[in-house]
């Protein structure tokens, strides 16, 4: 139980340094990479929380962001519409490789803004479950 616990407040410093650069009055080039940089290390982090929450509390080991997303679906941490959502996310997660093509980076940026949200819920739903 330790170590889910470490892996949530991980996730949770890692939401919260996201929030704080997307909360910048504006942002230039420089912030708009920076907020997709700390996307990434989020997305990582979470994901990675919810695979060890999977297998233990759940039972289940899954080995890919996608597999982790689904199975959270399975068991009730994201409803369906959060599961596309999350899916969509974890593509766009895939694509921020790509940061150098402006105009596909001015289009995840738009998005992280959402996932935030989305990232936030997640990471609450397998803390009300440790709790519980």
């Amino acid at each position: 139980m330790e170590r889910l616990t470490e892996r949530l407040a991980v996730a949770s410093r890692a939401l919260e340094r996201l929030r704080r650069i997307t909360e910048l009055p504006q942002i230039g080039e420089i912030e708009r990479d920076a907020v997709i940089q700390r996307f990434e290390f989020t997305f990582e982090a979470v994901w990675k929380a919810a695979q060890f929450h999977l297998l233990k509390m759940e039972g289940l080991d899954v080995a890919s962001p996608k597999a982790a997303i689904r199975a959270c679906r399975e068991v009730g941490l994201l409803d369906e519409q959060e599961a596309m959502q999350a899916l969509r996310m974890a593509d766009d997660r895939n694509l921020t490789v790509h940061t150098y093509n402006e105009q596909l980076a001015e289009q995840i940026l738009e998005r992280i803004m959402g996932y935030q949200v989305l990232l936030d819920h997640w990471l609450t739903a397998m803390k009300n479950i440790q709790i519980t």
